[in-house]
């Protein structure tokens, strides 16, 4: 199978045809030729005068198999991650059960091996993710485990972060430490603050996330080790973040693309989709977000695409389940408030930091690649959702660009 993109521009770094706009030929999953004005081409596709990257990474998705097929199936979700641009996708463990072993692992990783992009399974921290005990983090790393985490679940045990530390560090392994004390977050279901006044809502204060960040920035200076911080959505978070980099220790951290767009503001109709965890910040927090974006503390963005069925939504706001899909206008929204250049940082900031598979647009390498445009723009609605759940706190809003599709070595998609 031959692709030939015609007039395609290159956004990538690391490739000495960045920011420029040349031909590029790619057969059987391989980059042939790469130049300006490719004459003699015949190709099986021709695409015009696209915008072309690295592939992106999403570094926090859920979908719901096992255990939830009717939230999202792996075979769906793999194609929606394809038709929004993602290359790769690291799954989150919040399946029933939960993905804590080796042959759980390797059950994700054969049972997506035929799809055109690749997945790479978290694995939980604590046995049942439930914080008592450390799973079997040496032999899920050994099934295919890119790091380790209990999703949107603070380990109460600091003492049991520490150990974990130590016991990756001797096959480099990561982990992945959510932010959000319980006992300070109680029953909050919003952020605290003028909103959550208002509409008579239980606050979730900034510090429930902060006083946790602290704890393991303190953590990970004593015993060493990688840590990631996911999802963040505070300023004194990201303060404290900032100096443990200074201080040279491995941290990462990553925001939520729906922490970056919306604030508590939105929360006026008690619209559920907009219930998520953290919750959505007001516009102070936000600004300084941006401000961590655009100075390197923040490493990259995810969707933290969460599906969930409608009888998990259509609540009482303090009933319905946290979370919203986001895969779908993850690019779409990210391009409203940066350049195309930083959105795709931001896109494939986490291929490194997981040390996922990585292809630079040159001659001779495998095509990993992610096809888009930013022009044109249309208005969210359930019609233009490939996601077999619609908890889309982006619904009515306005989506720039589109996503072309993605080409791998396994084969490609074209939306």
């Amino acid at each position: 199978m031959k692709i030939f993109l015609k007039s395609a521009t290159i956004l990538d770094s690391d490739s000495q045809f960045h920011q420029k706009q040349q031909d590029i030929l790619i057969e059987n999953g391989i980059i042939r030729q790469i130049g300006s004005n490719l004459s003699d081409i015949t190709a099986d596709k021709v695409i015009e005068n696209c915008f072309v990257s690295q592939g992106w990474a999403d570094s926090s998705v859920s979908f719901g198999e096992p255990g939830y097929e009717e939230r999202e199936t792996l075979e769906n979700g793999m194609r929606v991650a394809a038709k929004s641009g993602f290359t790769q996708v690291m799954l989150n463990p919040c399946t029933l059960p939960i993905t804590d072993t080796k042959s759980q692992i390797t059950y994700l990783k054969h049972f997506t091996q035929n799809t055109v992009n690749e997945l790479f399974p978290i694995g939980a921290l604590t046995v049942n993710s439930q914080g008592d005990y450390l799973a079997e983090l040496y032999d899920m790393a050994q099934g295919g485990a890119v790091a380790f985490g209990d999703y949107k679940k603070s380990l109460n045990n600091a003492n049991l972060l520490k150990i974990a530390l130590q016991y990756v560090q001797p096959f480099d392994g990561i982990i992945i430490s959510f932010a959000n004390e319980k006992s300070i977050a109680g029953k909050g279901v919003v952020n605290e603050h003028i909103t959550s006044t208002k509409l008579g809502l239980k606050g979730i204060p900034t510090l429930a996330e902060e006083v946790i960040v602290a704890r393991d920035l303190a953590i990970l200076e004593y015993t060493g080790g990688k840590l990631h911080i996911p999802t963040i959505s505070s300023s004194k978070s990201l303060e404290l973040i900032k100096e443990a980099k200074q201080k040279g220790l491995d941290v990462t951290c990553s925001v939520a693309i729906h922490n970056l767009h919306f604030s508590d503001d939105v929360l006026v109709d008690f619209n559920t989709n907009y219930k998520v965890l953290p919750p959505l910040r007001d516009k102070i927090h936000i600004e300084a977000l941006w401000n961590g974006i655009n100075e390197g503390i923040i490493d990259f963005v995810t969707s933290d695409h969460y599906p969930l069925d409608i009888e998990c939504k259509a609540k009482e706001f303090d009933l319905a389940d946290f979370g919203t899909i986001g895969l779908e206008t993850a690019f779409g929204i990210l391009i409203q408030h940066t350049s195309i250049e930083k959105a795709v940082k931001l896109l494939t900031g986490a291929k490194k930091r997981f040390s996922l598979p990585s292809s630079t647009i040159e001659i001779g390498n495998k095509a990993n690649l992610t096809l888009f445009s930013p022009k044109g723009e249309y208005i969210l609605s359930e019609k233009n959702i490939t996601s077999s759940s619609k908890n889309c706190a982006f619904l009515g809003e306005k989506i720039k660009g589109s996503i072309i599709g993605i080409i791998t070595e396994k084969g490609f998609l074209f939306n």
